[in-house]
């Protein structure tokens, strides 16, 4: 069985690091576990993995936060994955830091990253691994907040939620996405 994990973020020095690529570190983590490295190609990073007789397909899309529906609707077609096989790991302001919630469907959240995996694949019916970013901004300065470097307090609550997230992956392919969400989203 193959799967498709897409970390989104954007690419570019200026963001590493930043709250909006949370998910792009997840998908290093995930990667750096398994020894391997990101390869570059069509519209996105690509790692290839194994993990319990599945294939994992992680992408890192390189085509910017609001483009990621290109890459991850080519990368589905590219290596015939059916649409349950995929999750998509992102970031979320309405969530507290380093608090993750799996579904297996929803809308953007007035995320733009996500905005555009629906348009382009023409339905919310897709999995979602979001991690809280925190809310911790001034009306008005949202993406000043989101494409902003983490704070020492923030780290410290980060590593543990993306040591999580990795786990909750590897769940995710050899349980499903229901038990999943009944192990993380407690």
């Amino acid at each position: 069985m193959k799967y498709l994990l897409a970390g989104l973020g954007n690419i570019g020095p200026e963001y590493a690091n930043t709250r909006h690529n949370i998910g792009f570190i997840v998908a290093d983590a995930l990667a750096a576990e398994a020894n391997t490295v990101f390869k570059p190609g069509r519209y996105a990073n690509l790692a290839k993995l194994k993990f319990k007789s599945r294939i994992m397909i992680v992408i890192k899309p390189s085509t910017y936060m609001n483009l990621s529906g290109k890459a991850i609707k080519y990368w589905l077609d590219k290596e015939n994955i059916p649409i349950e096989n995929l999750l998509v790991i992102a970031d979320d302001i309405a969530l507290p830091t380093g608090t993750i919630r799996i579904r297996a469907k929803g809308g953007d959240g007035g995320h733009n990253g996500l905005s555009s995996i629906i348009q382009l694949l023409g339905t919310q019916q897709f999995n979602r691994l979001r991690i809280g970013i925190g809310d911790d901004f001034a009306k008005g300065y949202q993406v000043d907040y989101v494409l902003g470097k983490w704070t020492k307090q923030e780290e410290e609550l980060m590593i543990p939620a993306v040591k999580k997230a990795v786990e909750a992956i590897k769940h995710f392919v050899q349980i499903g996405i229901e038990r999943t969400m009944n192990l993380y989203n407690t």
